[in-house]
C-alpha cells in the first residue's frame, strides 16, 4: 500500500559479504628459511542487519534502496594475520516490520522493539589459513580454505502497523472521525468512500495518565479477503491489534448483516483474527432515539459487547474507552 509518504511494502535484492580466503604461507626467518606454515584466516563477510527504529513509521526511506550489498571479508595473510571483517550493513526499519524471502514467503526476521537488531543475512565465514592444518605428520600443509560465499536473493520487507486497537468497518463508518475525537491524530475526513487509504495511528488518553494506541485502517469492502478494494494490503495491518473495534453506522440498512460481512472477510483472510477481543460500536448514534436503539440492539450478536456512540456529540465515548481498556488488560 503506497500513498504519499506511506510505504508498507518493499522488495529488495540482498547479498551478504563473501568470506575472505585463508592464506597459504610459510614463515622465513633470518635463521630458518623454513620456519613452518603461518598463513592467517580470512575475515568474515559483512552481515545484513535489521534494526528497529521507533522514530520511523513507514518504509519510505527504502523505496529507492533496491540493492543491498555487504562488504566482502579480506583474505588472510602471513604471520597468522586474520583478514579484516567485511563491513556490516544496518537497515533501520519501523517497528512491526517483517522480513520474508520472496521465493518461499518464509518469515526470516521480525522487528518489534526499538533498538532491536537481528542478523538477517549472515556473511560468509572466512577460510582457515594453512597454519591450522599443520600436524605432526603433515608439517608443511600447502593448502588453505577459500572463504564461504555470502547469501543472496530477493527479499520482501512488510510493515504491519503496531496498535492496541484496530478500527474495522466499511468506508464512511465514522472511523476517522472517532480517531480524531479520542486522540490528537488528524486523519482526512470526507463524505466519500476510501477517504482513508493508509493506516493512521492515534494515542488515546485514558484515566490516571494511561493510554493506548488506536489505528484507523482503510475500510473493508465485501471481497477484501480475495484482494478486492485495498484487500490484503489492509487486512495485514490488523493482525497485530490486540482488540478490534467494529464500527457500523446508525443509518445502515441492516446492522447485523454488515457485521456478518465484516466478520466473514476477516475469517477468510485469517481465522485467528476472530480470537481477538471484539467490540461493536454503532456510530453516528446522535440520529437515534431510545426506541430505535432498542430495536437495533435486538438484532446485534449476543456474544459481542456493543455500545452506541456519537463522535459528534461525544455520546458514549468515555464508556467506549472503558470497554476498550478492559478488553486490552483483562486476561483470557
Amino acid at each position: 500500500m503506497e500513498k504519499g509518504n506511506f510505504v508498507d511494502y518493499i522488495r529488495i535484492f540482498c547479498r551478504s559479504g563473501k568470506g575472505g580466503a585463508g592464506s597459504t604461507h610459510f614463515a622465513r626467518t633470518k635463521f630458518d628459511a623454513q620456519a613452518g606454515p603461518d598463513g592467517g584466516d580470512g575475515g568474515r563477510g559483512g552481515h545484513i542487519i535489521l534494526k528497529g527504529n521507533s522514530q520511523l513509521w513507514t518504509l519510505l526511506h527504502l523505496r529507492y534502496y533496491k540493492n543491498v550489498h555487504a562488504e566482502d571479508g579480506q583474505n588472510g595473510s602471513k604471520n597468522k594475520c586474520t583478514g579484516r571483517f567485511g563491513k556490516d550493513v544496518i537497515i533501520e526499519v519501523p517497528l512491526g516490520t517483517i522480513a520474508k524471502d520472496q521465493e518461499t514467503d518464509e518469515i526470516e526476521a521480525e522487528i518489534l522493539e526499538d533498538g532491536q537488531e537481528v542478523i538477517w543475512l549472515h556473511g560468509g565465514r572466512g577460510g582457515l589459513g594453512n597454519s591450522n592444518f599443520a600436524t605432526a605428520t603433515n608439517q608443511v600443509p600447502e593448502y588453505s580454505q577459500p572463504g564461504e560465499m555470502g547469501i543472496e536473493g530477493y527479499k520482501n520487507l512488510e510493515l504491519k502497523v503496531l496498535a492496541d486497537v484496530g478500527l474495522v468497518g466499511f468506508p464512511n463508518a465514522g472511523k476517522s472521525t472517532l480517531l480524531s475525537v479520542v486522540s490528537a491524530a488528524k486523519p482526512k475526513i470526507a463524505n466519500y468512500a476510501f477517504t482513508t487509504v493508509v493506516p493512521m495511528l492515534g494515542i488515546v488518553a485514558y484515566r490516571d495518565n494511561r493510554s493506548f494506541c488506536m489505528a484507523d485502517l482503510p475500510g473493508i469492502i465485501e471481497g477484501a479477503a480475495e484482494g478486492k478494494g485495498l484487500g490484503h494490503r489492509f487486512l495485514r495491518h490488523i493482525e497485530r491489534n490486540a482488540a478490534l473495534l467494529f464500527l457500523i453506522p446508525a443509518d445502515s440498512s441492516d446492522h447485523a448483516k454488515e457485521f456478518d460481512i465484516l466478520i466473514n472477510e476477516l475469517e477468510q483472510f485469517n481465522p485467528e483474527l476472530l480470537d481477538k477481543k471484539i467490540i461493536l460500536a454503532i456510530s453516528k448514534s446522535e440520529m437515534l432515539d431510545d426506541e430505535l436503539k432498542t430495536e437495533i440492539a435486538k438484532t446485534l450478536p449476543k456474544d459481542v459487547p456493543h455500545i452506541f456512540i456519537s463522535s459528534l456529540s461525544n455520546q458514549g465515548i468515555d464508556k467506549l474507552k472503558d470497554m476498550l481498556w478492559k478488553a486490552l488488560t483483562e486476561e483470557g
